[in-house]
């Protein structure tokens, strides 16, 4: 059975067209949002996920990255959850801790159908990556995509710096794009046939 989905969400800010193949190569991955360090985020998610992911994004840019970056993530989860269907056979629970050089991020993943989502990173990372990403949007993108994949989703930043040392927000928010990635991956992991849970839906 196919677990693929295309989202196309049109409104008066941005134009967002998502395909995610769950049983993807890895390999077709392919994302051009207008924000340069998103995309590079993005890509990760798809690479360290093993989904084929293709995201084309026209938005408000002249304004800022605020509208692209949030669409972006409410037409990806959209697109986890319709590709994972009722979920029957997925393992359902997955955790992934994922180290760059001085940062060591974890993510937790349940693919509950119930979505809440816990976010911890260190408060003094730099406001801006490149001229476009705001810091602080890791965490509205991460919830807005938990919220609309209708998955539980805690992502910690475990350590930020060496001792001493003022926190590389590139490190901080890669590490938590690949330990998401690899979560997922597991999470969405065919390994059965029934639906994991006593209720018997997700």
């Amino acid at each position: 059975m196919s677990r693929t989905a295309h989202i196309v969400r049109t409104t008066g800010e941005t134009s967002v067209d998502v395909y995610v193949d769950l049983d993807g190569t890895e390999k077709a991955v392919a994302v051009a949002t207008g924000v340069g360090f998103y995309d590079h985020m993005l890509h990760q998610l798809g690479k360290h996920g093993g989904f084929d992911l293709k995201i084309a994004v026209k938005g408000d840019l002249h304004i800022d990255a605020h509208h692209t970056m949030e669409d972006t993530a409410i037409a990806l989860g959209q697109a986890f959850a319709e590709a994972m269907g009722d979920k029957a056979g997925v393992v359902r629970f997955a955790d992934a801790s994922v180290p760059l050089d001085e940062v060591l991020a974890r993510a937790v993943v349940d693919l509950s159908g119930r979505p809440y989502m816990v976010h911890e990173e260190p408060m003094d990372i730099a406001p801006m990556i490149g001229a476009d990403y705001p810091t602080s949007m890791t965490r509205h993108i991460l919830e807005s995509f938990a919220y609309h994949a209708r998955i539980c989703l805690h992502v910690t930043v475990l350590r930020a710096a060496n001792p001493g040392q003022k926190p590389d927000a590139h490190h901080v928010i890669e590490a938590q794009f690949k330990a998401l990635a690899r979560a997922l991956k597991y999470a969405t992991r065919i390994d059965g046939t029934d639906i994991p849970s006593t209720k018997g839906v997700l």
